[in-house]
């Protein structure tokens, strides 16, 4: 399939998605959000892709924020408020995909591009990344999710000094406090990331899937239901054919064959 502003490779057990808008920087218009649910639509039907990776075309950009001229032109709060909806619920929509999400962030990760970057699994920044949340300066605070995922991924207050002063911070900065998981030089970035995506797509699928639900739905309560999640789908990977496998090629001594069933 192809798309406008969205450019798919497909590799052995994993997929990398581009966001291609280099002229402006992968800026994230209502158009490119509508192609990346389609491009999820894609990458959640097809099984042999269990892992995918997400990146911005150039040297410049990851996406560099929303796109203002669009923005400018919002005529109401209530259609603003739509347009946050959406974007939430796309976000969390790649939060919560069965598969895991690999975000490389090869530059500027603002605004929009900041709060897409944080809706992945894992994050690989280019030395040259740079992230923030700038909206403050914009006279309007992040709408797709940032203001949530940021305080959860590095405090309260950390999150409240980036957010109310817009500043941005480098890779090494993100790193430091929990924003990003691997600093790594630019020119490595995306063999990193390919790297990365097919040694979780030799895992068991349904035991990560069951990982990523337990550890985001059970930040949303209290420790105790998050035991009883965990609990819950610890019985539901026994049921598998990866569990048997698994186990098997432990006591064998060998490396296991995981089927996804």
């Amino acid at each position: 399939m192809e798309w406008k502003n969205i450019v798919v490779e497909k590799g052995e057990g994993w997929a990398l998605v581009t966001i291609s808008r280099p002229k402006m920087m992968n800026a994230l218009n209502q158009e490119t959000l509508a192609e990346l649910s389609q491009v999820l639509d894609f990458l959640e039907s097809e099984e042999d892709i269990r892992a995918w990776i997400l990146t911005g075309e150039g040297e410049k950009a990851f996406v560099a924020g929303a796109d203002i001229k669009e923005l400018r032109d919002v005529p109401s709060s209530a259609e603003a408020e739509r347009l946050a909806n959406r974007g939430q619920a796309l976000f969390s929509r790649i939060e919560n995909s069965p598969k895991p999400v690999i975000m490389a962030v090869n530059g500027f990760a603002l605004g929009g591009g900041c709060e897409l970057a944080m809706s992945g699994d894992i994050l690989l920044a280019s030395e040259k990344a740079r992230f923030g949340l700038p909206e403050i300066n914009l006279g309007v605070l992040p709408g797709y999710g940032g203001t949530q995922r940021l305080a959860r991924l590095v405090g309260k207050s950390t999150a409240k000094y980036l957010a109310l002063t817009g500043e941005m911070i480098g890779a090494e900065e993100a790193l430091r406090i929990g924003l990003a998981q691997k600093m790594i030089p630019a020119d490595q970035l995306l063999d990193e990331a390919k790297k990365l995506a097919s040694t979780l797509a030799t895992k068991a699928h349904v035991a990560m899937t069951a990982i990523k639900k337990s550890i985001n739905q059970g930040l949303e309560t209290h420790l105790s239901a998050g035991l009883a999640l965990e609990a819950s789908q610890f019985g539901v990977v026994f049921d598998t054919e990866d569990r048997l496998e698994g186990m098997d090629a432990f006591l064998e001594k060998r490396k296991p064959d995981f089927k996804g069933r």
